[in-house]
């Protein structure tokens, strides 16, 4: 589906102008290197900030841009007890938990492995979708998706080396930041699906929502920053403005122009940005596994969301 866009005033007489077909792929582009840089801004970010701190700033400035294109678009955040109940859940599992996860798990594991971990998400997707939406049925195809891709989380984690070398906590923190994205996008559809609001009124209401959580969280759990390192600090904001603000503003046009099938596909290009932004600015280490491991993750993530011509 694509926009529909006001007609411009021109004379009977003018020729239309030309569809520029290239736009939406510009901007899908810079969508995938928004959220590939995100995990080293988290890992930036964290070397200064303790990473609740690193989440709610992240919510903050990401919360501010979409109030601002809000106001621009003359937008208003939701009405009623019931929305806002659904939307404090929502927030919770799309925002303050998976941002919280992966901040914590960058203390202890590369920015690589943990962009990769965000790969596993359509695994998991499609692994949940089978148990709590009923439309959705099992192929063979997409069941041996789901097996390829968990094949290629354990390609990348060294199963065959007994997983040496490797922090089991900081890996199980990304990949629980992963599984709460759709466990988050089930809840949506089955409560929030037909509420009346646009996209950008909920998602801002969400922001909002989750940035009150990790303002509550943070006080209790991380003391007042005795100084404020700036690279940091702009790694902070640079991941709130555009990693969550800017991002989601592209990912609503994308949708809105080439349909949602289309718009996700920026999901595979995330981890192969991430590790090489890992390995060329921050030198994180990068064994044949890790590729190797990442390629079968999408290739199975891929066939997870294969669909029947019927």
């Amino acid at each position: 589906m694509t926009a529909v866009t006001a007609p411009a005033r021109t004379s009977p007489q003018a020729p239309a102008r030309p569809r520029r077909t290239l736009d939406w792929r510009l901007r899908f582009g810079v969508l995938s290197l928004i959220w590939g840089f995100s995990f080293l801004l988290i890992k930036v970010g964290t070397d200064g900030y303790a990473p609740f701190q690193v989440t709610l700033g992240r919510l903050l400035f990401g919360t501010a841009v979409l109030a601002v294109a809000m106001v621009v678009k003359r937008e208003r955040l939701p009405r009623g007890a019931r929305t806002w109940a659904h939307l404090t859940v929502a927030a919770f599992l799309l925002n303050a938990l998976p941002f919280s996860l992966f901040a914590y798990a960058e203390l202890t594991v590369p920015s690589t492995l943990a962009g990769i971990c965000n790969a596993t998400s359509p695994l998991w997707g499609m692994a949940l979708s089978l148990v709590a939406l009923s439309e959705d049925r099992p192929t063979r195809l997409r069941v041996a998706g789901l097996g390829l891709g968990f094949l290629g989380v354990l390609t990348v984690l060294g199963a065959w080396q007994g997983f040496h070398g490797l922090d089991a906590r900081g890996t199980a923190l990304a990949l629980l930041a992963s599984l709460s994205y759709p466990i988050g996008w089930i809840y949506l559809r089955r409560t929030l699906a037909s509420t009346g609001s646009s996209a950008l009124s909920m998602t801002g209401g969400q922001l909002l929502l989750a940035t009150l959580q990790l303002a509550v969280v943070t006080p209790l759990f991380t003391s007042f920053p005795s100084s404020f390192p700036l690279v940091p600090l702009l790694a902070t904001a640079a991941l709130g403005a555009l990693g969550t603000g800017l991002a989601l503003l592209i990912q609503y046009g994308l949708v809105t122009e080439v349909g949602p099938t289309t718009a996700q596909m920026v999901t595979y290009f995330i981890p192969v940005i991430a590790t090489a932004a890992g390995v060329a600015i921050l030198g994180e280490p990068l064994s044949w596994s890790t590729p190797v491991g990442a390629a079968i993750v999408l290739a199975g993530a891929a066939l997870t969301q294969a669909r029947s011509r019927a």
